[in-house]
């Protein structure tokens, strides 16, 4: 029996990847390692087995910090990732299964926990689902089932990546609110039509970019959002006519493009926001369209001078398309965050022509943060309130969720977790999409570990999620200190561990 892929192996293919692909090869691995530690993050011990693997100092604190900077890629898109894909690169999907490999990877650090798999296939979902920019994906050599826990996962999760194979011309694995088309089974999938031979001169066909038309129907596809959905809109139009008149010959005001999103957290902010570059690209607005999602820690350094450049190289990354800066108001309080927001303010104004800025956050630090920032103030002239998700919304969501990884659920699953939204305190801290997505990361791991007694699980096993995977206890030890049982985003409530007894602190 082999193993799977080792993390090392895996980073070292991911690297591999990005050079082909002609991005940077310690960005990339930076992704990789960040991706694997949120996956990881659930089980004891992972912090060690990841120290190993990537060859940092054996510390919990880089670990989390790794895991924390990572959590976005559970159900989004690397940004090299979303690079690759928005400019039609050939090398696309190859990076996208490298990534899978690393999620794959790591579900097998640390002490066998079934959360680490839900994780994995969420994740590698998530990744995958950008990897449209050719129609074919070469698949790894099958590997035999990890012991324990993920006896069916690698088999389950190469047989997802079969599926991606074959449709991957029209695969969509969209983001919350569209409504996901059913999956084939994987026994009765056609094979794919044999790629007609290309010289080895000429290079693969670049993809049409969507029209705003496309893009605002994605839109409006999404669940709930109604007075976010009308904004864009009307904010499109405007600077629709803006373009049509400038090319008139016409004066035309200057529109500030910057926005501030207003919300709670996983509300849909980043989505909207991926939408917003795709939209402001198709009206010529920006020249690449892509989207850079930072937050503090990745714009300011541990030195005054330093912030500066660290700042000034974010930007940079994210010029011909939109920086997103979560919890923008973090930077406020300390010369170190100043610094970060003189240097943005000025490279805003130095590429004012090809680079839109929207920072997001909770609704009433973001309005005390640019009131206190004249720079900013004048700047951001557009504010877009995002309102928290009904339960029938986030049951909505769950299941569009639950259909991207290939999972089904009935009625019975969304009454469960309508029961369980109804039990949750909804505060400012409320998950929303994210709480939703960690109820199913977990209902997936549970899933895994009631099948783990069976031997060949017919298709239809391993596609069906049942109610009681929402809330089943699984007899595992609760992570020590250097992994807690829930990460800093996510809501206890929804993947509590009952029978999980507690333990002693293990020295790091």
């Amino acid at each position: 029996m082999t193993d799977a892929l080792p993390l090392t192996a895996a980073l070292d293919a991911l690297s591999a990847a990005a050079a082909a692909a002609g991005v940077d090869t310690a960005t990339a691995r930076r992704e990789g390692e960040c991706l694997a530690a949120t996956i990881a993050e659930p089980a004891r011990g992972a912090f060690v087995d990841w120290s190993a693997a990537t060859g940092r100092e054996r510390s919990s604190e880089d670990f989390m910090d790794a895991a924390s900077r990572g959590r976005r890629y559970r159900s989004a898109p690397t940004p090299t990732m979303s690079q690759l894909s928005l400019s039609g690169s050939a090398h696309a999907p190859a990076y996208a299964k490298a990534l899978s490999d690393v999620a794959l990877a790591a579900a097998t650090l640390g002490e066998e926990n079934p959360r680490t798999v839900g994780n994995a296939a969420t994740a590698a979902a998530a990744q995958l689902g950008e990897a449209r920019a050719a129609p074919t994906l070469d698949l790894p050599p099958a590997r035999e089932p990890v012991p324990g826990v993920g006896d069916h996962f690698l088999a389950q999760m190469r047989d997802q990546l079969t599926t991606v194979q074959r449709n991957l011309a029209g695969l969509d694995l969209q983001q919350a609110g569209a409504r996901p088309e059913p999956s084939p089974p994987v026994a009765a999938a056609p094979p794919p039509a044999p790629a007609e031979p290309q010289p080895e001169d000429q290079p693969e066909p670049e993809p049409e970019p969507k029209t705003v038309e496309e893009l605002l129907a994605e839109l409006d596809e999404l669940v709930g959002l109604t007075e976010v959905k009308a904004e864009i809109h009307r904010q499109a139009a405007i600077l629709r006519v803006e373009g049509l008149r400038k090319e008139a010959g016409l004066s035309s005001p200057t529109i500030t493009r910057h926005m501030i999103f207003n919300g709670n957290p996983g509300t849909g902010k980043t989505t909207v926001a991926r939408l917003v570059a795709g939209i402001y690209r198709a009206l010529g607005l920006l020249s690449k369209g892509q989207l850079v999602e930072v937050d503090r820690s990745e714009l300011v350094a541990g030195y005054l001078g330093q912030t500066a450049m660290k700042t000034a190289e974010v930007v940079a990354s994210a010029e011909g398309g939109v920086l997103f800066i979560d919890e923008a108001y973090s930077l406020a309080g300390d010369q170190y965050g100043q610094e970060a927001i003189d240097t943005l303010v000025k490279e805003m104004e130095d590429k004012r022509d090809d680079l839109v800025v929207i920072v997001a956050g909770y609704p009433v630090p973001m309005a005390v943060f640019i009131s206190q920032n004249p720079g900013l103030e004048s700047r951001f002239r557009t504010q877009i309130d995002f309102a928290d998700y009904t339960d029938d919304e986030l049951a909505r969501i769950f299941g569009v969720m639950a259909g991207a990884a290939e999972y089904d659920v009935d009625d019975a699953v969304l009454d469960r977790l309508r029961e369980l939204l109804a039990a949750v305190e909804r505060g400012s801290s409320f998950g929303n999409a994210r709480y939703v997505r960690n109820v199913l990361e977990a209902a997936i791991g549970r899933h895994a570990w009631r099948l783990r007694e069976i031997e060949t699980p017919t298709l239809e096993e391993l596609r069906t999620l049942h109610a009681d995977d929402l809330d089943q206890a699984v007899p595992v030890e609760t992570p020590g200190p250097s992994a807690p049982e829930e990460p800093p985003d996510g809501p206890a409530e929804a993947v509590a561990w009952p029978d999980a007894a507690p333990t002693e602190e293990e020295p790091a």
